[in-house]
């Protein structure tokens, strides 16, 4: 006889459906896990044995042949625990023959008989809801991010989700003695933390400006200045300038978080709600950056989809780092290379950078002036290569902050009421480009024809653009972006057309 039980390998945020067969057979005694299994699938065997050595089941002194079919695919992951050791309660007829017909089963053992949690439960789900599957048994702790696949009708949907907490719980269930009731999801999200008000910033009013262009069109923004301006406190306060996730960017995000092994820890068990904001540090690799390791791991960009990456002190990334920026600011991916597969993840993030003008921080203040000025600013600047900066839409100084400033009240404008113009300008987006199924979100995606179509200029604003573009020295890149910032500008004033003076404020953030 030969057992079989469904689980999934996992390649980027695609399932791949896996069976676990289960043959027991005379011959040397001991399990023998086949398929091309890594070194964590084969410890299933001792976990598996241990597990049922804790619940006081004897295994036969049979051979027991595990294969994990298609045999070509790779597996990885300590999940095929759980599909592993049904299985074998399977083979052996310690449950029903038919009890596991339908089920989908992923899960970590312990020595002791406790199912722990795994990473990639949501998108594990979602495949298998997809595909038909009528029960899907997953860690306890898992449950609740797994439960939302039956919530997608656009995955198929009616799949109960069973919370697993220990191997003798599943033992029970499978025999009729004690049921499990399905998992439902919790409406309970990360609520991303308390991020402060804009109006604590005091001054600064052109780089305020500049932060709500950026968070009302989803543009690049790149802010530079003297030590202690304020440029940091800035960045972090432009998350709550951003309107919330759709529910198809949040189950994105999520998915990208569970591959991480990051969402139940940071939601209990909810879908992310909050815009991300990640914030590597200066010393960071590229594969901390990009994703990657042994097993694709999903790196900061992706992890920043659908919010905000803040690179603070940019120059002093290496520069193999910052290069690594450029394909994914153009396509909104990443894809990492391995010699057993490619995994592409998302990675439409919005990069929000600040920097000093020179090493010191000083070059142009009046009191703290650089000594070596204007050289050292020119060389900390060609650290950053020219696609790099020709990528930001908007670029800002932010000069240092006057001490008379620092007693004024708070602005009389905070993060709610500038929220709420991001907000209408985003919903102008929405009704613009609901035509476009999604291809485009918000004006900083616009290419192509669709700039022609969505961002015509009258004659003078023609001539304008033309005139700037030729003087500045600006590239196609350069030129399209000045477009997209336009758009923004007059959707924020809550005007149709883009007029010359939205454009020539949007050539403004390309001076620096």
């Amino acid at each position: 006889m030969v057992a079989h039980v469904q689980t999934l390998a996992l390649q980027g945020l695609h399932g791949l459906p896996v069976q676990v067969e289960v043959q027991v057979t005379g011959g040397l005694q001991g399990i023998f896990i086949i398929g091309l299994p890594s070194n964590a699938v084969k410890e299933s065997r001792d976990r598996v044995r241990g597990a049922f050595h804790a619940l006081g089941i004897s295994l036969p002194d049979k051979r027991v042949m595990v294969n994990l079919s298609p045999a070509d695919v790779a597996k990885d992951g300590s999940h095929y625990d759980l599909p592993i050791a049904l299985g074998l309660l399977l083979a052996f007829g310690i449950v029903p023959a038919d009890s596991a017909e339908g089920i989908v089963a992923m899960g970590e053992l312990s020595l002791d008989g406790r199912i722990k949690p795994v990473a990639g439960c949501l998108p594990a789900a979602l495949h298998a809801a997809g595909q038909g599957a009528r029960v899907m048994l997953v860690p306890t702790a898992n449950g609740p991010e797994a439960a939302w696949a039956g919530q997608a009708s656009s995955m198929g949907g009616g799949m109960a989700v069973l919370g697993v907490t220990s191997l003798h719980e599943l033992i029970r269930h499978l025999r009729g003695e004690e049921l499990i009731a399905p998992v439902q999801p919790t409406a309970r999200g990360k609520d991303g933390g308390h991020v402060g008000d804009l109006a604590d910033i005091r001054g600064q009013e052109g780089a305020k400006r500049a932060a709500e262009i950026a968070a009302a069109g989803g543009h690049h923004l790149l802010l530079s200045g003297p030590p202690g301006s304020g440029k940091s406190m800035l960045a972090a306060r432009l998350p709550g300038l951003l309107p919330p996730l759709t529910p198809q960017e949040a189950l994105e995000v999520s998915m990208i978080h569970s591959v991480a092994g990051t969402l139940g820890a940071a939601t209990e068990g909810g879908l992310v709600t909050a815009r991300p904001f990640r914030d590597p540090h200066h010393s960071a690799s590229s594969v901390a950056l990009t994703g990657g390791g042994l097993k694709a791991k999903p790196g900061e960009m992706s992890l920043a989809h659908r919010g905000v990456l803040f690179m603070d002190e940019l120059p002093e990334f290496p520069r193999t780092v910052l290069e690594t920026l450029r394909q994914p600011l153009e396509t909104g991916s990443i894809t990492i290379s391995r010699a057993s597969a490619h995994v592409t993840y998302p990675a439409r993030f919005q990069l929000i950078a600040a920097m000093n003008p020179c090493p010191c921080g000083y070059m142009g203040d009046p009191q703290k002036g650089c000594k070596k000025q204007p050289v050292c600013g020119q060389d900390y600047t060609t650290r950053l290569s020219g696609p790099l900066l020709d990528r930001f839409d908007l670029r800002v100084s932010v000069p240092a902050v006057k001490v008379s400033d620092l007693s004024l009240p708070p602005a009389k404008e905070g993060t709610a009421e500038v929220s709420a113009r991001v907000a209408r300008a985003r919903d102008l987006q929405t009704k613009r480009f609901a035509a476009m199924e999604g291809r485009v979100v918000c004006n900083a995606e616009l290419s192509g024809k669709w700039l022609d179509d969505f961002c015509p200029l009258d004659a003078d604003g023609q001539k304008l653009l033309q005139t700037a573009a030729e003087k500045m020295g600006l590239s196609a890149r350069g030129y399209h972006r000045v477009l997209r910032v336009a758009r923004t500008i007059a959707d924020l004033a809550g005007e149709e057309h883009i007029a010359r003076g939205h454009l020539a404020e949007a050539l403004a953030y390309r001076v620096l």
